[in-house]
């Protein structure tokens, strides 16, 4: 899974990173390690509070980390 993708759709939003962890009840830290891929296998449970709290699909959030080995 590709973090940064979160980390675009974050800033696409004009969330910085302590709001979107205010709002998705996540920590700052958490979600930070995730967007530089530190944390490559995140819960279903975190990924869904973070697409809720960027307001998109959940099936989105999951599509845009997906990555594509070739």
């Amino acid at each position: 899974m590709n973090g940064r993708s979160i980390r675009d759709l974050r800033k696409s939003k004009g969330m910085s990173l302590n709001e979107l962890a205010q709002v998705s009840g996540v920590s700052k830290s958490y979600i930070s390690y995730i967007e530089r891929g530190l944390q490559k296998n995140p819960s279903i449970i975190v990924l869904k509070k973070i697409s809720e709290a960027l307001n998109i699909e959940f099936i989105t959030l999951l599509e845009s980390m997906h990555e594509v080995k070739q």
